[in-house]
């Protein structure tokens, strides 16, 4: 099967499933922003999608595809330094300022699922899976609703050292993007020297407009719990 047998094919896999992570990345982003406004709202949210069997088919899905993103990276990065030595991805035109993004692919994609591990245990272990189980989340030997997610947005960012690993987290996720943005699409063939260059401009503003309403909820709970 030429996704698998053909480098090309490899590629493709990866940029779909990039691209499909950044439509939800920005869903989620979308969804915590919410709370910036309202905690109720945002719980409401929350409770909308908990355990709800379209929501549990949306978490399954949703790690098939950060697998096979993982998965596949790993594989394109050894077949790469393989025939090309310590050169990793191939692209028609590298421009200068994610150079340095497009030669750590790799670490970076490290760091963001250690990221993901943290996300993990702090929100999806204390949530839906705690749902799941027909428990509660506790915090500071307090019970609280597996759907109260702004209480456990609240008490999670009023801990500087958990407020630093996500700001890292989420500079690396700013450096990831930036690079798999253009390359994803130059992979899909939208690759003409103008529109190459229009996308790198277009990803850039919309990846940073991305992280940046991550760095918001982080720094406004933060900045709340002081």
């Amino acid at each position: 099967m030429w996704l698998t047998d053909s480098s090309i094919g490899r590629k493709v896999v990866m940029s779909v499933t990039g691209g499909a992570l950044i439509f939800f990345l920005t869903f989620h982003m979308a969804m915590n922003c919410v709370a910036l406004f309202s905690g109720e709202a945002y719980n409401a949210v929350c409770e909308f999608l908990g355990a709800n069997w379209y929501a549990l088919v949306g978490t399954v899905g949703l790690a098939i595809l950060v697998a096979l993103h993982f998965i596949y990276a790993i594989w394109l990065t050894l077949q790469n330094r393989k025939a090309r030595g310590t050169q990793k991805y191939a692209v028609t035109e590298k421009p200068k300022n994610v150079e340095w993004a497009s030669q750590n692919m790799l670490v970076l994609g490290l760091i963001v699922v250690l990221g993901l591990g943290l996300h993990l245990i702090n929100f999806w272990s204390k949530m839906q899976l705690q749902e799941i189980m027909g428990t509660q989340a506790m915090i500071d030997g307090t019970a609280v609703a597996p759907t109260d997610g702004a209480a456990l947005i609240a008490w999670n960012f009023s801990h500087p050292v958990i407020v630093v690993l996500y700001i890292i987290w989420l500079a690396a996720l700013w450096f990831h993007l930036s690079h798999g943005f253009w390359s994803a699409l130059q992979t899909l063939g939208w690759n003409g020297k103008t529109w190459f260059c229009r996308w790198k401009v277009i990803g850039n503003i919309y990846v940073t407009l991305l992280i940046l309403g991550f760095i918001a909820v982080v720094l406004t709970f933060f900045i709340k719990s002081l």
